[in-house]
């Protein structure tokens, strides 16, 4: 992994303690539509790696792994 496991998902964490209060959209897909459009493709990995991985997090922020897009797969980068 290139970036520090816990600095992504703190960051995701911190998304999701915003989202949670917003009213327009589920928090789950505010954090994942904040994370396509904002992080390298090559951050979005490791995020979903740590994920399927089991890394401790957030409901929130597993739920919106869901809606993440994975580089590897076409067109997502």
């Amino acid at each position: 992994m290139h970036y520090d496991t816990m600095k992504l998902i703190r960051m995701a964490k911190q998304m999701a303690d915003f989202f949670r209060s917003q009213p327009d959209r589920p928090a789950p897909e505010a954090v994942a539509a904040h994370i396509n459009d904002n992080w390298a493709p090559q951050m979005r990995l490791d995020f979903l790696d740590l994920i399927a991985a089991g890394a401790e997090a957030d409901p929130i922020v597993r739920d919106a792994a869901a809606f993440v897009r994975d580089p590897r797969l076409p067109g997502a980068a």
